[in-house]
């Protein structure tokens, strides 16, 4: 049985390319898969003083007000280390990731526990593992100098150990639609083929 966690992060339900595609992407996958699914877009807590407090608390000196505020925050990671493939909707939002995708990320974060610093630098504690990256986007061309949201989140994912990134590009949906469209729907069906022998 192979889990994995579909994280959708679009504020759009109907219509919204990126949820199609990782829909498409985990329906296409061969052999008995369990899906954990998080979808953002219904409301990530942001980062607050007290959430950083608590972070910073050795795990046997948290406050039960500390633990409680690492409630959502601890989810997420058990989440990413529990799956053995991760598959995530990504549309750009004004050149940049959702706020909600963004919240996310500084809720994974956590020194000692997602990552460390040595002294060769920052070290990724979270066991690499495939993940299929689904951009859409109305205008921006995905990967280049515009597109401040799949830069982002492929930097992030790194520096939290999970390098075995491939993007699914769904870019200039307001362009040319049809086009865009159909080649990342052909290229979900491609990388499904191959996508559970690499995570199992």
């Amino acid at each position: 049985m192979t889990t994995i966690l579909r994280i959708d992060s679009s504020a759009r339900h109907e219509g919204s390319a990126s949820r199609e595609l990782t829909g498409r992407l985990i329906d296409r996958l061969p052999g008995e898969v369990t899906v954990v699914e998080r979808d953002l877009a219904e409301g990530v807590p942001l980062l607050r003083e007290s959430t950083l407090a608590a972070m910073w608390t050795p795990p046997v000196d948290r406050t039960d007000d500390q633990r409680a505020d690492l409630e959502v925050a601890d989810a997420f990671i058990d989440e990413l280390l529990a799956a053995d493939a991760v598959v995530i909707g990504l549309p750009i939002y004004n050149f940049g990731p959702p706020a909600a995708m963004k919240a996310w990320a500084d809720l994974v974060a956590r020194a000692g526990t997602t990552f460390r610093y040595t002294e060769h630098g920052p070290e990724g504690l979270i066991p690499d593992k495939p993940v299929f990256l689904v951009v859409a986007s109305g205008g921006v061309p995905v990967g280049s100098e515009m597109d401040q949201a799949s830069t982002w989140l492929t930097t992030f994912l790194g520096f939290l150990g999970l390098t075995d990134v491939t993007v699914v590009a769904a870019g200039q949906l307001n362009v040319d639609p049809e086009r865009a469209i159909e080649d990342a729907r052909r290229r979900v069906d491609e990388l499904s083929l191959a996508g559970l022998a690499r995570a199992a």
